[in-house]
């Protein structure tokens, strides 16, 4: 009884982490399409700035750079669990819950480190506003992609018990 009770919890917790993983790939895309059109040229009779990293975005601070790739990072591995957590939700036995859990796992750690890298933006400060939209973002999908699993797992511990 209690396990057809956390189907409908991680229903929804899936396809709200599915949105927000398609939103933060759109941000990130933007971002990332930006700073590929925008970016740093060097002429071959110029020399690098001192300060010159190796993931220049013309927005934002020294952290943007790593924040986006690893933000995108996250949504496609998000999205990708959002897949497996589809046919999990289908079939809800535990033979569909290694995989989905397994999947869902290595999305919330890509997000933990994207959140960090968005919580040292934050604390820089020069960001515009979707970039900020994107931290928000990342930082709420990092709790409840956690939910999500938890909401999975357990349903496999009342199975168990039973």
């Amino acid at each position: 009884m209690a396990k057809e009770q956390m189907k409908p919890i991680a229903t929804l917790l899936l396809g709200l982490n599915f949105c927000m993983y398609a939103i933060v790939l759109g941000i990130g895309g933007w971002a990332m399409n930006r700073a590929i059109d925008h970016g740093f040229i060097i002429g071959p009779e110029l020399k690098l700035p001192a300060h010159f990293s190796p993931l220049f975005f013309p927005m934002g601070n020294a952290s943007t750079g790593f924040f986006v790739t690893f933000a995108l990072l996250a949504g496609v591995v998000g999205a990708a669990s959002a897949i497996s957590g589809i046919n999990h939700i289908q079939s809800w036995t535990a033979e569909s819950l290694p995989s989905a859990a397994s999947v869902a796992t290595m999305a919330w750690t890509l997000t933990l480190l994207a959140m960090g890298f968005a919580w040292k933006e934050i604390e820089l400060r020069i960001r515009n506003a979707r970039l900020k939209t994107m931290e928000a973002f990342i930082i709420i999908l990092s709790a409840t992609q956690l939910f999500y699993i938890v909401a999975i797992h357990s349903a496999a511990a009342y199975r168990r018990k039973t």
